[in-house]
């Protein structure tokens, strides 16, 4: 198994685990996988990364989304402190000198809204073979749908396996296991490195998720870091069945 890594980005989880290539791992366009349910779970989620720069500079960030997932369905919502605008999808601003125009008494500005999908709900659905992604903008009730050729723009690698499960079940059982102990009942540590470079994960059975997720540079240099819980709490109402009425917009709906 081929080890490598990218450069982290704070919308995607798939880009902090860099688990790849190997016979049975799904991208956007192939077939759908053989295994593409487990239990029904809530999850939250905590991202750490840390980066020392060759200048000296060390770089941590800090981020925690929760999780919902249900056969077909997987929902994931960032964690926003109280003072962000939690639900608001993007903001407005005057094109055009519209500013001044309206200081003039016209009303006949433009308003573009920018689309942030790091602030937005995700919802993600697998319904007959078709993989489907939007977001969510509870604000304004609208579905910001994206097609296969915008995945790249939100940071979305096609692949219900990594949404679903976080890690492909099939990358994790090919990893070898580690003599790392586990506090966790049903949990095993697989491990392996190469040419510096480790990859760790606490990987669930029962559940069929990681509960840790840790790769990295045995120089110290890089540290990135997926901490998982099980919250039996979330998903007592299905989020994605209170969206009737929410207008459907498309993602070039939101480009300059």
């Amino acid at each position: 198994m081929k080890i490598f890594f990218e450069r982290i980005n704070i919308n995607r989880l798939v880009a902090l685990l860099t688990l790849t290539a190997m016979s049975g791992m799904v991208y956007a366009g192939q077939s759908a996988p053989a295994i593409v349910q487990g239990p029904a779970l809530g999850l939250s989620i905590k991202h750490y990364d840390r980066v020392m720069t060759a200048e000296g500079v060390l770089r941590e960030s800090r981020y925690e989304e929760t999780m919902l997932r249900r056969p077909g369905h997987v929902w994931v919502a960032r964690v926003l402190p109280k003072f962000a605008a939690a639900e608001h999808g993007g903001h407005a601003h005057h094109e055009h000198g519209a500013e001044s125009a309206s200081a003039a008494g016209h009303n006949d500005e433009h308003e573009h809204k920018h689309f942030n999908p790091v602030v937005l709900p995700r919802h993600i659905t697998l319904e007959g073979g078709n993989l489907k992604i939007a977001f969510v903008d509870r604000t304004n009730k609208e579905l910001i749908n994206i097609v296969a050729t915008e995945y790249e723009n939100v940071n979305f690698d096609g692949s219900w396996v990594n949404a679903y499960f976080l890690v492909d079940p099939q990358l994790a059982a090919a990893m070898p296991l580690s003599d790392k102990p586990s506090a966790v009942a049903g949990a095993r540590w697989h491990e392996q490195e190469k040419h510096g470079v480790f990859q760790r994960v606490l990987w669930d059975d029962k559940n069929m998720i990681p509960l840790e997720v840790e790769t990295g540079k045995r120089d110290g240099t890089i540290l990135r870091r997926v901490s998982v819980k099980l919250d039996p709490r979330m998903g007592v109402d299905a989020p994605w069945k209170k969206l009737q009425g929410y207008a459907q917009r498309e993602y070039s709906d939101f480009l300059d």
